[in-house]
């Protein structure tokens, strides 16, 4: 059995703006750090085997942070880097309401094809650490991408706000996933 531990990355200042943040890489806030200080000493090395990352600055710092403590073998995958949003990119909510009501962002990358890119980051996981214990730091759209598919669109994407700094466990059994818990936020309540 392969089993899944997802982590949103940390707070940005693009987080706390309520801006969208897409492909542009901003980096952690001074409370982006504390909370993956705070994951970092709620999570025990000797559950996992190994962590994965996506490659940009806020998943890529708190991976970084997070792997200070627990010292895994570490990879980064671009298929886990966050879907571009295109024009949408540095939007606040009402400001991407009032431009694109119908949510059609232009130049953005194609649910479809950001599914398909994510899953297939997944399955590559599968394949390399098979019946491991894989930490993945990703973002939102990438863990709820991964959250709608397991779940046969039971929660994630258009369902699920996950918090920064969340983590969520998935497994992978007999070819079959199965959804443990979503978006656990009690370790950030937690002093490091």
């Amino acid at each position: 059995m392969t089993t899944i531990c997802l982590i949103r990355h940390g707070e940005t200042d693009w987080n706390l703006k309520g801006k969208l943040q897409g492909s542009t890489d901003i980096p952690l806030n001074d409370t982006g750090i504390r909370q993956a200080e705070k994951s970092a000493a709620h999570l025990n090395a000797e559950d996992y085997d190994v962590m994965v990352a996506s490659p940009m600055k806020r998943a890529k710092r708190t991976a970084e942070i997070i792997n200070t403590s627990l010292n895994l073998p570490y990879e980064e995958m671009a298929s886990f880097a966050e879907c571009s949003f295109g024009d949408a990119e540095g939007l606040t909510i009402e400001e991407r309401t009032t431009q694109y009501p119908d949510k059609a962002y232009p130049n953005r990358e194609e649910p479809e094809d950001f599914t398909n890119r994510v899953m297939s980051g997944v399955n590559e996981v599968i394949r390399k650490y098979p019946d491991k214990r894989v930490l993945i730091v990703a973002h939102g759209a990438v863990i709820n991408a991964i959250l709608t598919t397991v779940s046969n669109g039971e929660i994630g994407s258009g369902k699920t706000k996950l918090m920064n700094a969340c983590i969520s466990n998935i497994h992978y059994k007999q070819e079959k996933w199965e959804v443990l818990n979503y978006n656990q936020i009690e370790h950030l309540n937690e002093s490091v």
